[in-house]
């Protein structure tokens, strides 16, 4: 497929009126349009196709879907239909009423292409230069369009729920074979921290500090069925533990757990 930039595309006048008459106060796909203008033009896509071959879909239309699919939560098959069936999504994407959408597996496609050579970046560029010039984004905000520190972030979470979830596991594991191993080590802290599985919330504090002190559990807990000789006999949760313990932690030189 090749592209064929559509600059300057305007939402059809039955389009604009109907979406407009049927949804007054707007909705979310209405807002795009009316407030960023699109957040992107077909020239924006133009080193994602080559020049010569069957004309192929707007990329800018397919960016915009994607956005829409994410912000409402979308499958590929919804968001297709909506971009058949729905007058907002029509007028968001300046398509005519009669327009019969594309097949949903488009998306797909289309989220390849994305993944490739930055792409993803540089669309989040422009569409963060749109948003600060529709005002948006307010000036002193920094707006980050690296994933480093989300990657971290993400990855901080990601093992503190897989840390403390697998001293749990092993706690119900060892509590139903030999409940009494855990009269000497589990006491109220322990029952708070453990009892439910593990809950982020929206904005967990302190992951690395909750992470080193789930860590410390880990090493009580398996260190006591050590002493007790129940380490032998143990589980499948207590050994899985044991080998989520050594490919998530160390000791340095002084002996601390990092």
């Amino acid at each position: 497929m090749s592209l064929r930039p559509r600059s300057g595309e305007q939402v059809p006048s039955l389009t604009a009126q109907i979406a407009r008459a049927s949804n007054p106060d707007g909705t979310t796909a209405i807002w795009v349009r009316d407030r960023l203008d699109g957040l992107w033009c077909d020239e924006d896509f133009a080193d994602w196709y080559p020049r010569d071959g069957r004309p192929g879909l707007s990329p800018a239309q397919l960016a915009t879907v994607c956005v829409l699919q994410f912000v409402l939560g979308l499958s590929d098959r919804q968001a297709a239909e909506a971009v058949r069936c729905r007058i907002d999504f029509k007028y968001a994407l300046a398509m005519e009423l009669d327009d019969p959408g594309f097949h949903h597996s488009v998306l797909a496609d289309f989220r390849d292409r994305l993944a490739e050579e930055g792409r993803a970046d540089h669309l989040l560029d422009l569409a963060l230069a749109r948003l600060k010039e529709a005002g948006l984004v307010r000036e002193r905000t920094t707006q980050r369009t690296d994933s480093t520190h989300v990657l971290a972030a993400v990855r901080d979470l990601t093992r503190m729920e897989l840390v403390t979830e697998a001293v749990r596991a092993a706690l119900e594991e060892v509590a139903g074979i030999s409940p009494h191993l855990l009269d000497d080590l589990v006491d109220e802290d322990w029952g708070r921290r453990y009892a439910r599985p593990v809950r982020l919330g929206k904005n967990p504090t302190k992951p690395k500090t909750r992470i080193l002190a789930t860590g410390n559990d880990a090493v009580r807990l398996l260190e006591h069925l050590y002493r007790h000789g129940a380490d032998r006999a143990s589980g499948p949760r207590v050994q899985a533990l044991r080998q989520i313990m050594v490919q998530n932690y160390h000791r340095d030189a002084a002996g601390h757990l990092r």
